[in-house]
């Protein structure tokens, strides 16, 4: 795939993460693909993972939207975003505090025939928690 093809993949797999449809997750995410997430201790894979990786986020914020900041493509890998949301969930541990939130996302995708085949996530885990309040800002 051309570096726009995979960019357009990227804008479709953001409507994917912001809705969690079924249908895009097994369209544009392979069966065999390998998610790396913050926290876990094994990677999650296929679209099921992502769906469980969407649904963790939702249970603590579940007006939570993605948007892409940035969008560098390089051959086969792609992105940069920034997640939004309020706290009115349980999140790690910590209970609703009806807090919003805005975090930066810096994730590397790996693109392969039309389908996402790995991602390292890592957003800014400190400055969530201490958004929510769940750490003292420094």
């Amino acid at each position: 795939m051309t570096i726009t093809e995979n960019k357009q993949l990227m804008h479709r797999f953001t409507n994917f993460i912001n809705t969690a449809s079924k249908e895009l997750a097994e369209e544009l995410i392979s069966p065999d693909a390998v998610f790396y997430v913050p926290m876990q201790k094994e990677p999650m894979n296929g679209p099921s993972g992502y769906l469980s990786i969407i649904h963790m986020m939702r249970s603590g914020f579940s007006d939570i939207q993605w948007t892409v900041k940035e969008l560098v493509a390089e051959e086969d890998l792609v992105a940069h975003f920034v997640m939004k949301g309020t706290q009115d969930g349980e999140f790690l541990g910590f209970p609703p505090t009806s807090k919003k939130i805005e975090v930066n996302a810096m994730n590397f995708y790996r693109i392969s025939n039309g389908q996402i085949i790995e991602e390292y996530g890592q957003p800014d885990m400190l400055g969530l928690l201490q958004q929510i309040g769940a750490i003292p800002k420094a």
